[in-house]
C-alpha cells in the first residue's frame, strides 16, 4: 500500500473529530504517502504544518484526490455519492455498521470497494477493538442529567428521594451506563452532589427477560426520571419501547438515547428506531423537548410520535470531546495498522495473528462470509 486519503468529514458544523497529527506521523513514519484534503484538522484548530512537520511523506490535495487514493480512511461513513469518488478497489477504512446499513453494504459490493468497517473488527470473543462506549455512555448520560439539573438545581428532586435511572442493555454500552447513571454522568457533579449531602441515584438495569414484558416495563417505568437504552436487538425490525410506553413515564423524565440506531423504511424488513418515535439526534443539536419543531424531521412518515418525553439523542456521542475521542481511536488502530500495512488486505486470514484475525472478521466478504451469504 503506497499512499492513504484522510478526507474531512462534511457532516454537522459540530462534528470536529479528525485523526490527530501524532497519528498521521505514526502512519508516514511506516513508509506510508499521506493526503490530507485541505484544510483536514482546521476547525479543531489544527494547521497543515501541524501535520507535515517538515515530512515529506505528508501532503494535502483537493477531496477527490483525497478520496482517490488506495485507501481512504475517515472516522464516520462517506455518503453513498461520495463512494463514487473511491476507485474500484480502493480500500475503504470507516465506521460502516453493516447490520444497520444494507443499502451501504449494497453500494460497497457493487462499487467493488475493499471496504473494512471499525466497528466489526472484534476479537475472537466478539469483542469490538476500536470502540469508545465508555464515551457514548458518559456523554449521553451527562447531557440527560444536565437537563434534569435545570429542573431540579442541585439534582435534588421535589420529594428529596434518590433519582432512579432505568437502564436497558447490559452490554458494552449498558454496563458504562450504569456507572455514568449512579455518578450523574460527571465525575465532578457526583463529587459536588456527595459534599451537599445530596440524594444520590438508584439505577436499575434490565435485559431481554424483562423488556418484552409489557406489566413490567409500565412498572418501572412510571419511577424512572431517567430511561436509557443502550439495548442491541436481536431484531432491528422491531423496537424495544413501542411509543405507547412513553406514556408510562412521569412528565419531567429524560429519555437517554445510546443505542442511536437509525430508521430505514425502504429495506425489507425495515430498521427502526429501539425507542419507536424519538428523533435522530447529532452533534449540532442533541437535546430535543417535546415541542421541539425540529422533532419529527428526522422521523419517516407512519412512525408514531404521539408520546414524548425530552430525549438526547447523538449519532456521534464520543464526538462531543473531539480529542480525546480521536486519542483513544488512534491507540485502538495503530497495531491494526501495523498489520494491515504487512499483510494488505487480500493476504488477511482467520489463520493469521490476532489483529489479522479481527480486522479480516471487519472486511467486507468477511463479514458476508460469517453471514452465510
Amino acid at each position: 500500500m503506497k499512499s492513504i486519503g484522510f478526507p474531512r468529514m462534511k457532516k454537522e458544523p459540530g462534528e470536529k473529530r479528525v485523526f490527530l497529527p501524532e497519528f498521521i506521523q505514526f502512519l508516514a513514519n511506516h513508509g506510508v504517502n499521506i493526503v490530507l484534503e485541505d484544510g483536514y484538522g482546521s476547525r479543531s484548530g489544527f494547521t497543515f504544518d501541524d501535520y507535515q512537520q517538515g515530512n515529506p511523506r505528508i501532503r494535502r490535495a483537493s477531496r477527490e484526490e483525497t478520496f482517490a487514493q488506495e485507501m481512504v480512511i475517515v472516522l464516520r461513513s462517506p455518503t453513498l455519492e461520495e463512494f463514487q469518488l473511491l476507485k474500484p478497489g480502493a480500500i475503504l477504512f470507516s465506521m460502516l455498521h453493516y447490520p444497520t446499513r444494507p443499502l451501504r453494504v449494497q453500494a460497497l459490493r457493487e462499487l467493488g470497494i475493499r471496504a473494512i468497517s471499525m466497528d466489526s473488527v472484534v476479537d475472537d470473543n466478539n469483542i469490538r477493538l476500536i470502540e469508545n462506549m465508555k464515551a457514548v455512555a458518559w456523554n449521553g448520560l451527562e447531557a440527560a442529567y444536565d437537563v434534569l439539573e435545570k429542573r431540579w438545581p442541585g439534582l435534588i428532586r421535589p420529594d428529596g428521594q434518590p433519582i432512579r435511572a432505568l437502564i436497558l442493555g447490559v452490554g458494552m454500552v449498558g454496563k458504562h451506563g450504569v456507572e455514568a447513571a449512579t455518578k450523574l454522568g460527571n465525575i465532578e457533579r457526583n463529587n459536588d452532589h456527595i459534599r451537599a449531602g445530596g440524594p444520590g441515584v438508584i439505577a436499575q438495569v434490565v435485559g431481554r427477560n424483562v423488556t418484552c414484558q409489557a406489566h413490567l416495563m409500565q412498572s418501572l417505568f412510571q419511577i424512572s426520571d431517567i430511561l436509557v437504552d443502550a439495548t442491541q436487538r436481536w431484531d432491528t425490525s422491531k423496537p424495544v419501547v413501542p411509543n405507547q410506553w412513553i406514556a408510562w413515564l412521569p412528565d419531567h423524565a429524560v429519555i437517554a438515547d445510546l443505542a442511536v440506531d437509525p430508521y430505514t423504511m425502504n429495506v425489507t424488513p425495515p430498521v427502526v428506531r429501539g425507542i419507536e418515535g424519538i428523533p435522530m439526534g447529532n452533534l449540532d443539536q442533541y437535546i430535543f423537548h417535546p415541542d421541539d419543531p425540529n422533532w419529527t424531521k428526522t422521523i419517516p412518515e407512519g412512525i408514531p410520535t404521539t408520546h414524548r418525553r425530552t430525549t438526547v439523542t447523538c449519532y456521534s456521542w464520543p464526538g462531543i470531546h473531539p480529542e480525546a475521542c480521536m486519542r483513544h481511536y488512534a491507540q485502538q488502530i495503530q497495531p491494526l495498522m501495523e498489520v494491515l500495512l504487512e499483510k494488505g488486505y487480500e493476504n488477511l486470514s482467520l489463520k493469521g495473528s490476532y489483529f489479522e484475525r479481527a480486522l479480516y472478521r471487519a472486511t467486507l466478504h468477511g463479514w458476508l462470509a460469517m453471514k452465510g451469504e
